[in-house]
């Protein structure tokens, strides 16, 4: 048709341009593009086709200035079909992002996603370029749908974007978002490094009792996260202070083992921690019928609870959590969540996984209790 035609004046410069083009030439091509450009009179059809060049030589070039005006005016000219549209917003994505504009990179990701766009390259970089742009709260959105989505289709959401999201809502001091994204990240990729980021902070959370120490100790000592001096120490010592002897002697020759303890100027005194252990299991194991006998005759279920946590600890796991669970079903708990959480995790000592699970999710409790049975049924879900 006439009017689609292109006059030499236009077309010549434009011809040198798209050589220019597939020389890399990109810089020297929009200059060819801007004398076309310059061409009086021209026509709607000249005007789309120089636009059209020009957009794409900015954008290869990096002016992405330029190339958002000349490409939107393509685009408006109704005579670009709509696969071109979508490889015009991917040039436009691409350049804005070499300019470190992200959040005109952002938005003309979120155009293309909108019109149909199905280049995963672009539509997975929208949260990315949301955050990068400084929008937190618009990543985090964007993200949470994608992870939801995943989880929902039976995907595994991808490390990278479970890091996104949760910089996302550290960066908006979302604390809860954070913990829920920590816990996503225990969950499908359970490295030492998240579990000391999630432990540490559900145990310095608001209203976290000072009695669940040995739990997160435990919990630590679990996904072996016992790394400090003071790690094995303190555990081996509130294991003691409440009876667990077995364990807590354990914890001390597992320190001695991993050379964390038994040296430095401490060396002494973490030895005579390990005889003070063994003397106490030796006592208890000849007061123990004692014991037992004192347990039974309490109305307090709680006796049983932590004696049959003591054999647990001591490797008598059949025995102990039969005396947990006799505990229990006794009743007059003084902290029935406390003794739940405990038999969940005898449970998940003795390799009963489904036992454990089942109980850690009965776990209530807005002091930490719950908090503390959430992340061991994430342990427990990993073996």
């Amino acid at each position: 048709m006439a009017q689609e035609a292109v006059r030499p004046e236009v077309g010549k410069p434009l011809a040198a341009a798209s050589n220019l083009m597939r020389s890399g030439k990109h810089r020297e091509a929009l200059a060819k593009t801007r004398e076309a450009d310059a061409v009086g009179g021209k026509s709607a059809y000249e005007s789309f086709v120089v636009d059209r060049m020009m957009g794409f030589a900015a954008a290869s070039a990096g002016d992405a200035q330029t190339a958002a005006k000349a490409l939107q005016s393509a685009m408006d000219s109704g005579k670009m079909s709509g696969s071109e549209k979508l490889t015009a917003m991917e040039a436009l994505v691409s350049a804005y992002y070499r300019a470190k504009d992200f959040k005109g990179a952002a938005a003309w990701a979120d155009r293309y996603t909108r019109a149909g766009g199905t280049n995963a390259q672009i539509t997975g970089l929208s949260a990315q370029l949301r955050y990068m742009s400084g929008d937190s709260a618009g990543a985090a959105r964007e993200l949470n749908a994608q992870v939801a989505g995943d989880i929902k289709a039976g995907r595994k959401p991808s490390e990278e974007k479970l890091q996104l999201l949760a910089n996302a809502y550290l960066n908006q001091k979302n604390t809860d978002g954070y913990l829920a994204t920590l816990e996503k990240l225990v969950t499908y990729y359970p490295k030492q490094s998240y579990w000391t980021d999630v432990i540490s902070r559900v145990s310095r959370k608001t209203g976290f009792a000072d009695r669940l120490a040995l739990e997160v100790y435990r919990l630590k000592f679990a996904t072996n996260n016992m790394a400090s001096v003071e790690d094995f120490m303190q555990m081996a010592q509130l294991a003691m202070q409440e009876g667990f002897n077995a364990e807590g002697k354990k914890v001390v020759e597992k320190g001695f083992a991993a050379n964390v303890l038994g040296q430095g100027p401490q060396a002494e005194r973490q030895k005579r921690l390990l005889d003070l252990a063994n003397k106490r299991v030796a006592t208890e194991a000849a007061t123990f019928a004692q014991l037992e006998k004192e347990a039974n005759a309490s109305a307090d279920g709680s006796l049983l609870v932590n004696l049959g946590m003591s054999l647990v600890g001591a490797g008598q796991t059949a025995k102990g959590i039969a005396m947990m669970e006799q505990g229990i079903q006794k009743g007059g708990l003084k902290r029935p969540e406390d003794s739940k959480l405990r038999l969940g995790i005898a449970y998940l000592m003795a390799g009963q996984k489904p036992k454990a699970v089942q109980m850690l999710k009965t776990v209530q409790g807005k002091d930490g209790t719950a908090d503390v049975a959430r992340l061991w049924t994430l342990h427990a879900q990993q073996h």
